[in-house]
């Protein structure tokens, strides 16, 4: 029989809305320090459901986690099939079972993904965190007039000081992606080397583009990154000039990529990618997002791996 990962690239060339995050490719460029794969569940010999995700191994122990660059994961069912409870319940009981020994499994379901009962029946546990969306982008001027006027003002300011350009390239907006972990004194959590390949990756398959806030002197203020799928852009990453933060640049920079999901990508929604911080939440909502719950899925197999996980700083 065809490999799992090969009969899950051929799903995912006709399933209708994939998430880019579970995309083959997307998880190919994201693997650093584990590896991934997928579990099936047929209906008369077709795939209709898949549950990828992404595993490591410490000493003995093998576990799934969330791989850099991956917001959500989680089981992704065909459209004709959601909804209908009885036979949703059977396929997701099927991916549960193709799952192999794990010494523990925490994922972050898609957002879409709200029947997580087969994995509370099996003692999985759950925690609802919170996205941050903003829908009808097909109506951009009705999103506009919902902008609070905080962030009206911090337009206008930035608009006065700096350009908004797209060819600068990965590598600047890498440095100015590490200057905010800088000014926060926490480590990069990626190497250039994994961005690197997550950028090509997204390149290759022509989703994502790159903005960059300048000023006359050319220097740059602010840097966002946006991804895209069938279904949403996603504010992915971005990064902000420590010494020139008070021009509202990053402020300006949220706005150009809603735009652009809505003029140049025909897009209907625009998703922050989350956040549980509440200065980083007031911001979403001063913009009109709709706060959107996901969740945290998990569940410990092995009590001596739980136990090293919490002695872990």
């Amino acid at each position: 029989m065809q490999p799992a990962q090969d009969r899950y690239r051929d799903f995912c060339r006709t399933a209708p809305d994939v998430p880019v995050f579970a995309q083959p490719w997307y998880l190919d460029a994201c693997r650093e320090g584990g590896a991934w794969d997928v579990a099936l569940a047929e209906e008369n010999g077709r795939v209709v459901a898949a549950l990828p995700y992404f595993y490591k191994q410490k000493g003995p122990f093998r576990y799934a986690t969330m791989p850099p660059f991956v917001k959500w994961l989680g089981p992704y069912v065909l459209p004709e099939f959601r909804g209908v409870l009885k036979k949703e319940h059977l396929l997701l009981e099927e991916l549960i079972k193709q799952l192999p020994p794990l010494a523990a499994f925490k994922q972050n379901f898609y957002p879409s993904s709200t029947n997580w009962l087969p994995f509370y029946w099996q003692k999985f546990r759950q925690t609802t965190y919170y996205t941050y969306r903003l829908n009808g982008l097909h109506n951009l001027a009705q999103v506009e007039a919902g902008i609070n006027r905080n962030i009206r003002r911090n337009l206008h300011k930035a608009r006065e000081q700096v350009t908004v350009v797209h060819h600068l390239g990965p590598e600047r907006f890498y440095e100015v992606n590490k200057m905010s972990f800088d000014r926060q004194g926490l480590p990069m959590p990626y190497s250039w080397a994994q961005f690197q390949r997550h950028d090509a990756a997204l390149a290759a398959n022509g989703a994502r583009q790159l903005f960059f806030a300048v000023d006359a002197q050319a220097r740059i203020h602010s840097a966002a990154y946006l991804i895209w799928d069938q279904q949403a852009a996603y504010y992915h990453l971005s990064g902000d000039d420590p010494a020139l933060r008070d021009s509202g640049a990053g402020i300006l920079l949220i706005w150009e990529a809603i735009r652009y999901a809505s003029e140049v990508l025909g897009l209907a929604c625009f998703d922050f990618e989350g956040s549980m911080l509440p200065a980083v939440e007031r911001i979403r909502v001063q913009f009109g997002a709709v706060q959107t719950p996901y969740f945290f899925v998990w569940k410990y197999n092995s009590r001596a791996f739980e136990l090293l996980e919490k002695l872990r700083p």
